[in-house]
């Protein structure tokens, strides 16, 4: 039998981690200019792609990183690095000057990179899958119970998500603008903080 408040601590543990609402402006400058339609699209597929890696990593998560030979640390690392080219991109108008000169609006589609992963499923989320799952051992019932958590927390990303456009229309093209810029630079803080906790994991810095 499953505890219940291990359930509602799995559901806040992975709530704070993946954090929906915290997704929602990053959603919005990711996939600025894009129509309602192809919005929902990169929705849809960036948390069923998210939920597929955290199914993958609450099963079998440290087995596989083990017999790849890569380190959580590591992984922490490259997800950083990878978070941090997104971020320069953002503050820089990168992503904004690509998709005003490219008349095909879904040349570019984020909904794997960097939606997906490493903002939703990221090395916090998945790494939470791991711990919670090894909590509940084999019990086939635990299994199950944190999976479900699991998707309940991406059902209300998923909903945010879909909310999106009503938010942006609020905000304004100078508001997007603003928040853009302010989501860049905290982006860019997120993944160097990726990258230190990597480093403190792996032992290179103390």
């Amino acid at each position: 039998m499953i505890d219940a408040a291990f359930l509602v601590t799995s559901f806040a543990t992975l709530f704070v981690v993946v954090d929906p609402i915290g997704l929602v402006p990053m959603f919005i400058a990711l996939t600025y200019g894009k129509t309602v339609q192809r919005r929902r699209e990169i929705a849809v597929r960036a948390v069923l792609v998210a939920g597929g890696l955290m199914t993958l990593f609450g099963l079998a998560g440290e087995a596989l990183l083990t017999f790849i030979g890569i380190s959580m640390s590591a992984f922490r690392v490259s997800g950083g690095i990878l978070l941090l080219l997104t971020a320069l991109d953002m503050l820089f108008e990168r992503r904004t000057q690509r998709r005003e000169g490219h008349a095909v609006q879904n040349e570019e589609d984020p909904s794997v990179f960097p939606l997906a992963t490493p903002l939703i499923a990221g090395p916090g989320a998945l790494a939470s899958m791991i711990l919670l799952t090894g909590e509940v051992q084999v019990n086939l019932i635990g299994l199950l119970a944190v999976h479900l958590v699991m998707f309940g927390v991406l059902a209300c990303v998923l909903l945010l998500f879909l909310v999106s456009s009503k938010i942006e229309n609020a905000l304004g093209r100078t508001g997007r603008m603003v928040v853009t810029r302010l989501l860049g630079m905290l982006l860019a803080a997120l993944s160097v903080q990726f990258i230190i906790d990597g480093l403190i994991g792996s032992g290179l810095l103390g």
